[in-house]
């Protein structure tokens, strides 16, 4: 359960798909100028993630690692298909995909026009692939954490592209330099979000600091019970030697 929970954290703020890795700043950028915009293509991202992540995990295991058809029989134990991630990966993700776009258009033919090209997009958003991807080089164990990767990774993205839709909306009646005014005050604001999202680093991992203080502590005692050890000995035999020297004269 520990493992579940801060994966999803990790996930939204520390490796946030925009703000740690850049990945899907096409998107990021042109969709984010309205908020009800942004929040239909994040919400499409978070469908799409949290369910090519799932299957792109199951076809990993299953079907593309080294030795993953050993449930087909020992006879192909030996094949290893992952030179077919690539391929796989973009076709689960393009079919889900256009299952998205013929939801969207069937029941939010508004939003269908605001997305625009955008939301066939998703296809080749780097984000969404880049989520499967670092599915498979972090070797994730089980599906529900794999599903749990999608989800969250797929809110984190979701969060960013609301917060700059909503400071657009607002940054629009400010008095923007005129050099500044545009993509350029964005690259700004994202920049300054990027290191807001990366301070949640500390309050993620300050449990794993605990025990190796308590190690160096130990490590720092050890070292001074020998030196006592060593000058008790030293001080033994200068004295042993100072005996010596008494009785000869």
């Amino acid at each position: 359960m520990l493992e579940h929970v801060e994966l999803f954290f990790k996930s939204i703020f520390i490796d946030n798909m925009v703000f740690a890795t850049f990945l899907g700043m096409c998107s990021y950028l042109a969709v984010s100028k309205k908020v009800s915009t942004a929040v239909g293509l994040g919400a499409a991202v978070i469908f799409v993630l949290a369910v090519t992540v799932p299957m792109n995990w199951l076809l990993d295991q299953y079907i593309l690692r080294d030795g993953a058809l050993a449930w087909l029989g020992p006879e192909y134990a030996e094949y290893d298909l992952s030179f077919l991630s690539f391929i796989l990966f973009i076709a689960t993700i393009a079919t889900m995909v256009q299952l998205v776009e013929i939801i969207v258009e069937k029941f939010s033919p508004s939003l269908y026009n605001s997305l625009g090209i955008f939301l066939p997009l998703i296809a080749v958003n780097c984000a969404i692939l880049g989520g499967s991807l670092f599915m498979q080089s972090r070797d994730i164990e089980t599906l529900g954490l794999a599903l749990n990767y999608g989800i969250s990774s797929g809110i984190g993205w979701f969060l960013a592209i609301l917060a700059i839709a909503a400071i657009r909306e607002k940054i629009r009646y400010s008095n923007v330099p005129a050099p500044l005014r545009g993509l350029g005050i964005t690259f700004i604001i994202t920049g300054l979000m990027a290191i807001g999202f990366m301070s949640f680093g500390g309050m993620l991992t300050g449990g794993d600091e605990a025990e190796p203080t308590s190690e160096v502590k130990t490590a720092q005692t050890e070292p001074a019970s020998e030196v006592e050890e060593i000058t008790k000995e030293n001080t033994a035999s200068i004295e042993a030697v100072q005996v010596s020297e008494i009785t000869q004269q």
